[in-house]
């Protein structure tokens, strides 16, 4: 039998999610390898970079599923089913796909739907270039690395998400060494302050960081208003805030109006994208190289 997509996987999956327990990874797999009767040589089919076709699928049928709100993770590689997954099981479907999923209005912002679909017409695939669909691959993916580096920077401690942000910064160019940057951090964590980096490697200007990790909460005016204050007690002119969650309009308004001082916000969605462009906390899982002919090669 030929390695199921992770299309034919989803519904199975919410199946053996149906009996309400919370499942690992390895044991979907396990179960799933069972339904679709796999032999060991196809579970463990691999693609040139080393990836498993099979346990790769699952994550995909997973991450969707989660998208749409049909199934949950309480840990990390752990999974149970919802509310919503049960009543989908209850329509007695013969097949979960993404054309199913995209009634749910959470799975239609995951890929970028402004709205429902009409049926029977599908998104038009076929009308776009092979270098479309990489591009539209690509997003896809990014978008959900992005939602997987904030589950793990609001797990980790504020220690390890401290250094997360030295290391993120001194890639982007600042801080001088980590050495230095920690250290300066150490000796600086009070008045609304949680470090002192480097502008640039000389050290010709200072930038002050206030980091918080917060789950849920936006950070809005008065904590921002506070770190203003902080920074006006330090005669510093140029600060940045950092953020697990995101910004109220207030917070951004009051920044944007600021004339003696910079201050820029990041929130939860720009610190994952910088991450990524940076390289801090994520390894590149496949490499593509896109070619094309050399003209000049074969002109005399």
């Amino acid at each position: 039998m030929a390695i199921p997509t992770y299309e034919e996987i989803m519904l199975p999956l919410l199946k053996i999610l149906s009996d309400d327990e919370t499942h690992k990874y390895k044991e979907l797999e396990e179960k799933l390898k069972n339904v679709f009767n796999l032999t060991e040589k196809e579970v463990n089919s691999r693609r040139e970079s080393g990836i498993k076709i099979f346990y790769n699928r699952i994550g995909w049928a997973a991450t969707y599923l989660k998208k749409a709100g049909l199934i949950e993770s309480p840990k990390r590689g752990e999974f149970k089913i919802t509310e919503e997954g049960k009543k989908v099981l209850t329509e007695r479907i013969e097949r979960l796909d993404d054309e199913f999923l995209m009634r749910y209005e959470n799975f239609r912002k995951f890929k970028k739907a402004k709205k429902l679909p009409e049926p029977p017409k599908k998104p038009p695939i076929g009308n776009m270039t092979p270098f479309e669909r990489i591009s539209n691959a690509y997003d896809e993916i990014k978008d959900s690395l992005i939602d997987e580096l904030l589950e793990k920077l609001k797990e980790v401690d504020f220690y390890k998400f401290e250094e997360i942000v030295l290391d993120l910064l001194i890639k982007m160019g600042y801080g001088g060494s980590k050495e230095e940057a920690k250290e300066r951090t150490q000796k600086t964590n009070d008045e609304g302050i949680d470090g002192i980096i480097n502008e640039d490697k000389l050290g010709l200007d200072k930038i002050y960081i206030q980091a918080k990790k917060w789950k849920d909460s936006p950070v809005g005016r008065p904590v921002v208003q506070a770190f203003a204050g902080a920074l006006e007690g330090q005669g510093a002119s140029k600060g940045i805030f950092i953020t697990t969650s995101n910004f109220t309009k207030d917070a951004k308004e009051y920044v944007e109006r600021l004339t003696s001082k910079k201050i820029i916000l990041i929130d939860g969605h720009k610190l994952a994208e910088y991450m990524i462009d940076f390289n801090v906390g994520v390894t590149i899982q496949e490499l593509y190289e896109i070619k094309r002919i050399d003209n000049d090669y074969f002109e005399e």
